[in-house]
């Protein structure tokens, strides 16, 4: 009886996210100098780059766990894009809309199909950064105030659930929950930022969602490696 190829432990998989961090370095540049002529497509660009990283990443056949990483990466490419792709709906409320998908199903895998650990006791500190945020942004924040509360929920629910998806995955919701701290500010009160917010927001942005795609991805593959390596030992034990 052959058994199957047991996968090699290395990290060579994860250059399949370089063109990711190519378009993201391009697109944080570009929209540091004001250039919008590049910034505004390498931004669409951002997570097909990343939904190319994971497909590549996870070799056939790829089973539900991935396929929810990939549904929740569109997602968060039509949150990205909403202004581009639904011009004739307010873009603030498509853009909660659709992250608020990401991040839920982002939840469901981390704390079922990804979960490794327990979720850590400090993630308690998100239930502060919930109060403090409502508190400085809810004067300003009229007819959305009800979504954007319900929305920050969910983005502390994704920070916190992360914690039991391993240290890759928690830093991903540190910087995604970092990124949409900083962009909640800069739609609701531009007029208190500081320069070079708005790079900051994707530098954020881009770095939390590549550290949860490689920490989703790392676990999968070690999954699988160990799934095959019983496999291959099974008929020593028969």
């Amino acid at each position: 009886m052959t058994t199957p190829p047991i996968p090699r432990p290395g990290r060579t998989w994860m250059w399949a996210f370089a063109p990711y961090a190519l378009v993201a370095i391009v697109h944080i540049v570009a929209l540091a100098m004001g250039a919008t002529a590049i910034s505004t497509p390498s931004k669409i660009m951002l997570m097909p780059a990343l939904f190319l990283g994971v497909a590549l990443a996870v070799p056939k056949p790829r089973g539900p766990v991935v396929a929810l990483l990939l549904a929740a990466i569109t997602a968060s490419w039509l949150g990205d894009s909403a202004g581009v792709f639904f011009p004739f709906l307010p873009t603030v409320p498509m853009m909660i809309l659709f992250f608020a998908i990401a991040h839920l199903i982002y939840i469901w895998l981390f704390l079922r199909d990804l979960a490794v650990r327990r979720t850590a006791r400090w993630s308690l500190v998100y239930v502060v950064w919930y109060v403090v945020l409502l508190i400085a942004l809810w004067p300003a924040l009229g007819a959305l105030a009800f979504a954007v509360a319900a929305y920050g929920l969910v983005l502390g629910g994704t920070a916190a659930a992360s914690t039991r998806a391993g240290t890759i995955v928690t830093w991903g919701g540190v910087f995604f929950l970092a990124s949409d701290t900083i962009l909640a500010f800069l739609l609701f009160t531009p007029t208190l930022v500081p320069p070079l917010t708005d790079p900051a927001v994707m530098l954020t942005y881009t770095l939390g969602q590549a550290l949860i795609a490689i920490g989703a991805v790392g676990i999968v593959r070690a999954r699988r490696r160990a799934a095959a390596t019983a496999a291959a030992d099974l008929p020593r034990v028969a």
